[in-house]
């Protein structure tokens, strides 16, 4: 191993700290104990930041569209003359499958439904509260988050292939920060990165162990839906993605990356094909323009003037978790983006995951909400007796080849698991911005991720996976924030030194 880092010492110092804490029995620290500290720091969040969570969302939205329309879209990341290192295939393959993917298959069926029967406004189970499951299923996984993923990726990729800087996320803040960022604030900015991709992972391996143990219970009784069961799971693919890891990124994340997709498109085929077409594809063109057309009245909605929690328990959560994300999957989308233009890259980054989200939404949600709607069938039951794990599966059941496709939802779950745990290992923001740390590095933040889902499944499941990333995701928002202001000061510097370098 070359030489530890400052980042690295003291990340996996505050991990260790972290991981004792947790498996110290709450009878022996009482309010001091993990839980009770999380959760009452998860409150005062949600409290206190809603509204900043929410404008944050907006504003890097606002920013990423801005650029794709200014002068600023024709440069490069990179080169002059440099080409894509992989083609469009391969490249939104890795952006969808390293992304959301896990994300997409536990929530597509769930989400839905639950705004169906609990709508943020208005009655339940009716064909308005309908369309709105839909239309907010789309906000939560279209453009906003993936303009939080573009922000921290492009700066990333614009400082290091045009700038040189070493690839770690304190430099993109050089020119607001100048030199500071060598020194301890730079140490504390990437601490704080390397927090929100722990915590962020974890969520996510978290609802893959969660939903591969739920779909094995359902498919097989004999199988137990419980903490032991997930940790069997965990276990497994932390074996199978450490091993992925240990090969270049080209061929492991790759390859697993066009399984991924091809296993996806095929499920999202076959359900639409076997299910309501009509009714989906109608559905998916209507939700389309009424995202559109509500965009800008949702990416401001709170609920000052009732009780409700929706907004905290959906939006919130959601624009925190993709934000404790973007450490991991922005340098992940930087890493793999290298050659295009500013434009290129925003536009396929924003526009294709979000049209392909909205799609997958339409066909399983959209069966979910046709099943409970027009058929009678009990999904939101199946939810809140079996656990929100489940309504994939059953819905599944209800078409033709119900538990062959199941199968291969598993398996499409437990390789989307791989792919984002092993693109995570990556460990560049504790070895001064190293493309391919070593072995070593990469089985320690391996295993760091796989004991953090497990502790986090441990002391409160679901609930807790989400506390987790609302926490992690604010000091990293500040970060991001400041992200905005550096690229424009270094675009606009950048400009300045093309007119002069024309005027000589």
């Amino acid at each position: 191993m070359k030489k530890l880092t400052p980042v690295f010492i003291i990340s996996v110092i505050i991990a260790a700290v972290f991981i004792v804490w947790s498996v110290i029995p709450e009878s022996m620290l009482g309010s001091a104990a993990l839980t009770p500290v999380t959760s009452a720091i998860h409150s005062f969040i949600i409290e206190k930041f809603g509204w900043y969570y929410l404008l944050a969302a907006t504003l890097f939205l606002v920013f990423t569209l801005y650029l794709i329309f200014s002068k600023y879209g024709n440069i490069k990341l990179g080169k002059p003359d440099e080409k894509p290192q992989y083609g469009y295939v391969s490249w939104f393959a890795m952006l969808f499958s390293a992304g959301m993917g896990i994300g997409l298959v536990f929530w597509g069926v769930s989400e839905p439904i639950n705004h169906f029967h609990t709508p943020p406004s208005g009655e339940g189970g009716t064909a308005e509260s309908a369309r709105a499951a839909l239309r907010y299923s789309f906000f939560h996984w279209g453009l906003h988050p993936w303009a939080i993923y573009s922000v921290l990726a492009l700066a990333l990729a614009y400082f290091q292939f045009r700038k040189g800087y070493p690839f770690i996320i304190s430099n993109i803040l050089r020119p607001l920060l100048g030199k500071r960022v060598d020194g301890p604030l730079g140490t504390i900015i990437n601490v704080i990165a390397v927090f929100a991709t722990v915590f962020g992972v974890a969520t996510s391996l978290g609802l893959g162990a969660i939903q591969i143990t739920g779909g094995a219970s359902y498919l097989s009784p004999s199988i137990d839906n419980n903490f032991t069961t997930q940790l069997i799971v965990i276990i497994i693919v932390t074996f199978l993605f450490m091993l992925s890891a240990q090969t270049r990124l080209n061929k492991g994340i790759k390859y697993l990356s066009n399984i991924n997709i091809v296993l996806a498109i095929l499920l999202m085929l076959f359900l639409l094909f076997a299910g309501p077409t009509d009714f989906i594809m109608d559905l998916f063109v209507t939700t389309i323009g009424s995202y559109i057309q509500n965009l800008p009245s949702m990416s401001f909605r709170l609920s000052p003037f009732d009780n409700s929690t929706w907004v905290q328990d959906w939006t919130i959560f959601y624009w925190a978790w993709w934000i404790a994300w973007a450490p991991f999957f922005g340098t992940f989308i930087a890493r793999i983006s290298r050659g295009r233009t500013i434009r290129e890259f925003l536009i396929g980054v924003l526009a294709v995951p979000t049209v392909f989200g909205g799609l997958w939404f339409a066909v399983f949600g959209g069966s979910g909400v046709y099943l409970d709607f027009f058929k009678d069938l009990p999904v939101m039951d199946v939810i809140n007796n079996k656990g929100t794990e489940v309504a994939l599966f059953y819905a599944l059941e209800q078409f033709p080849f119900g538990t062959f496709m199941s199968i291969v939802a598993i398996c499409l779950i437990a390789t989307f698991f791989i792919t984002s745990a092993d693109s995570a290992t990556f460990g560049m923001q504790t070895t001064n911005g190293d493309l391919n740390p070593s072995g070593s590095i990469k089985l320690t933040w391996g295993l760091i991720q796989s004991l953090t889902a497990i502790i986090l499944l441990w002391t409160g499941g679901l609930d807790a996976l989400q506390t987790a990333a609302i926490i992690a995701a604010l000091p990293f928002s500040i970060v991001l924030v400041l992200t905005v202001f550096s690229l424009m000061k270094a675009f606009k510097e950048e400009g300045v030194l093309k007119r002069e370098k024309k005027s000589v």
